[in-house]
């Protein structure tokens, strides 16, 4: 098994200190660029910046400790809710202890296996659709980001909303998108906690995007209300559901507080994810032809259906490979509750720990040749060797993206419906650099050409 182990971890693990400025800058910039450069080769790195201290690791065997064994020692902290909070409130994301339990418990309906299996054939239907409006341009330079915020934002509107009412989608699009575009400065001025009023690049775009996307959900939901009905959906989940402890249910904004939560987390994610494999499969056609060859294999050249998804199996592989080379949601955050023990260490309270997603994927003493796109990696039996926590691309512990397997069934769905169809080309001699905005996007805009088979 490959893990870390064998590191022997000095109680006088060296201390790196960040200057405050450069680590503005960087968060500002990319907040990638401050993860600290050693936690790609080391399993954990104690790094200080304005006075805060702050931990990061990269040892699965530490995370697991952190994240499940010491669950409760740890919240998601003020600089999470401080970026996330205006858009998601006290949802799924950003909610703790047993706020958070309860909504979970009661969104999880909608996520169990035989709920899922019912969602294929939707799922196919809009990859068809794009595969539809994407014919009509082949061979021309297509955004294929926008396209797949497109598709997966139209499977979340018609599964969980069940179509929504009076969504406008390119607004909602946008909306999220300038959101997104300014959270540096806001995870920057919270590290010095900086009064919330300050202003900064993006920040009145960001509020009337907010207020929009919130507007516009409050009008499903008092939809929903007017016009009651049996849909098994998310909003319908979220509008029967009570508290175990008090009975009381949820408010219209708490509402759409999860409703927010799932369009921003369970879109957005999935849809990056497929950009950056299509842009991994246009730069790799030895990859791109075995994921042709498993398709016409397990379709026999019809077209694809529910009943195919499960025997794609290289295909889920190829999407894995790239969420670990792209992690969509790239960093894990906690802050300490309380003092805890954590390998050799006692943790205090009010230390952040920081799990950088993306410096685990990409770690030396993890993965050989790290930056190599290899879907081989998630063969059946070279996963097995494999710890649990050295792949998170959905996140770790009690709180684990609760739509995973939604994720990867709709990403599989998609891909298989579009590569049968065309065949990508990359245009840019190199991918675009990964950008944190919450997500892990492209600096630049994606682009490729899809070519006809």
């Amino acid at each position: 098994m490959t893990d870390m182990t064998d590191h022997k971890l000095k109680k006088s693990f060296p201390l790196t200190r960040q200057s405050t400025l450069g680590a503005l800058a960087a968060i500002v910039r990319n907040p990638l660029d401050a993860i600290p450069p050693s936690i790609f080769t080391e399993p954990l790195v104690f790094s200080k910046t304005a006075g805060d201290m702050k931990v990061y690791l990269a040892d699965p065997v530490l995370i697991h400790e952190a994240l499940v064994k010491n669950a409760d020692a740890l919240e998601k902290g003020e600089q999470v809710r401080r970026a996330l909070g205006p858009a998601l409130g006290q949802g799924l994301l950003t909610s703790d202890g047993a706020h958070w339990k309860w909504q979970r418990q009661s969104v999880a309906g909608a996520f169990r296996h035989d709920k899922l299996r019912e969602l294929q054939p939707v799922m196919i239907a809009a990859a068809e659709r794009t595969r539809d409006r994407l014919a009509a341009v082949h061979g021309r330079t297509v955004d294929i980001g926008h396209e797949m915020m497109r598709t997966t934002f139209d499977i979340i509107v018609e599964t969980m909303m069940s179509g929504g009412y009076g969504i406008d989608v390119d607004r909602v699009e946008s909306g999220i998108s300038d959101f997104l575009k300014p959270t540096g400065w806001s995870f920057a001025l919270g590290l010095l906690n900086a009064p919330e009023w300050i202003p900064y690049p993006g920040k009145r775009k960001a509020k009337a995007a907010v207020e929009f996307l919130r507007t516009s959900l409050m009008g499903v939901v008092e939809e929903r209300r007017r016009t009651p009905s049996d849909r098994h959906d998310l909003v319908n989940l979220l509008l029967a559901a009570s508290d175990p402890e008090t009975g009381r249910t949820m408010s219209d904004a708490e509402i759409v507080d999860n409703l927010m939560t799932f369009i921003t987390a369970g879109h957005e994610t999935t849809a990056l994810g497929l950009a950056w494999t299509l842009d991994l499969l246009a730069r790799n056609p030895a990859v791109e032809n075995k994921v042709w060859a498993e398709l016409q294999a397990v379709t026999e050249g019809q077209t694809v259906t529910a009943e195919h998804i499960a025997g794609l199996a290289y295909t889920q592989q190829v999407f894995s490979e790239a969420m670990r080379l792209y992690p969509p949601a790239p960093i894990i955050t906690r802050a300490a509750l309380k003092d805890f023990q954590l390998g050799d260490y006692l943790i205090p309270k009010g230390t952040v720990l920081i799990v950088p997603i993306y410096a685990v994927h990409h770690h030396a003493s993890l993965w050989p040749d790290p930056d190599v796109f290899d879907p081989d990696r998630f063969g059946p039996d070279t996963a097995k060797t494999r710890h649990r926590y050295a792949y998170m691309p959905f996140g770790a512990g009690p709180r684990v993206c609760i739509g995973n397997a939604f994720a990867m069934m709709e990403a599989t769905a998609i891909l298989a419906v579009l590569l049968q169809k065309f065949r990508p080309v990359a245009i840019a001699p190199k991918a675009p650099m990964p950008v944190m905005k919450i997500t892990l996007r492209p600096r630049n805009t994606l682009t490729m050409r899809l070519v006809a088979r």
